[in-house]
């Protein structure tokens, strides 16, 4: 693992927006970096059955995640497609298959660049569509990543409450102190990209939140700036971020190493793991 002894997580990737004929090369290339799991998020129902493929081909590395993304036309509440996405969702649990609940959360890039137009934008279906998603996490007791950020961050909150959901991960995340505390208080997790390494408002974060609930991501294949523009995004760029997040936090890169990669078992692999 490069002289280093502890395992990096990817605790949000986009495994299925690779290229097709890329997605095991990266796996395999991920493996030898020292990656020892990847929470492949999905996008539709598509994307949760390809994740699914992926898990099955390598069980214990990649876990899956099913959901529904948020910025593009969300799924009627009470219409067909989300309830046949639900129920596909807990035969994967009938199952015994482990697996995370999201991508899921609220449109915040979506509604704010159509107000920008000048546009309504009705976000209510939206909300409606996240309270389904939060409702099966708690139903299921299974972990649910979020794309919930500034205010939408306190709507989300509010189902997760109102669920009593125990397990939440806040991808990504930027907001207000006042949501950052109270994200702390309920023990929910965030994590943090390559772009801590240039983000003032990350790296406050990074600096801030409370070490046992941060994790290491990439959202790749999203591309990043600064000392990573024009490369391609790959689980190997968690090592950058645990550096960074080290000597942010005060502690040796093995230190931060290690705390980082027991939160991500903690949450998605399990107190086994």
């Amino acid at each position: 693992m490069h002289g280093a002894s502890y395992p990096l997580y990817d605790a949000h990737i986009h495994l299925d927006s690779y290229p097709e004929e890329r997605r095991e090369p990266l796996l395999a290339e991920a493996l030898a970096a020292g990656a020892a799991g990847l929470v492949a998020v999905s996008m539709d129902v598509a994307s949760c059955e390809e994740n699914r493929r992926l898990a099955q081909r390598h069980p214990g590395l990649v876990l899956p995640a099913y959901g529904h993304h948020p910025e593009q036309p969300a799924l009627a509440a009470d219409g067909p497609e989300l309830g046949r996405l639900c129920d596909w969702i807990r035969a994967r649990a009938a199952e015994g298959e482990p697996f995370a609940i999201g991508e899921v959360g609220l449109p915040y890039y979506l509604r704010t660049e159509t107000e920008s137009r000048g546009e309504p934008f009705d976000e209510a279906p939206y909300v409606r569509q996240l309270e389904r998603f939060v409702a099966l996490a708690a139903e299921l007791d299974r972990p649910i990543v979020l794309h919930a950020v500034y205010e939408d961050a306190d709507k989300a909150l509010e189902l997760l409450e109102r669920h009593r959901v125990r397990q939440a991960h806040f991808h990504w995340f930027k907001g207000s102190a006042a949501t950052v505390r109270r994200m702390a208080r309920s023990g929910y997790y965030v994590s943090c990209t390559p772009d801590v390494l240039y983000e003032p408002d990350i790296r406050e974060l990074a600096s801030a939140y409370p070490l046992e609930l941060l994790m290491t991501e990439t959202d790749g294949p999203w591309p990043f700036e600064g000392p990573f523009a024009g490369r391609e995004t790959t689980p190997a760029m968690t090592r950058d971020v645990v550096r960074e997040l080290g000597r942010l936090r005060g502690l040796s890169e093995e230190a931060a190493g290690r705390a980082l990669a027991a939160n991500a078992r903690r949450l998605y692999w399990g107190p086994d793991a």
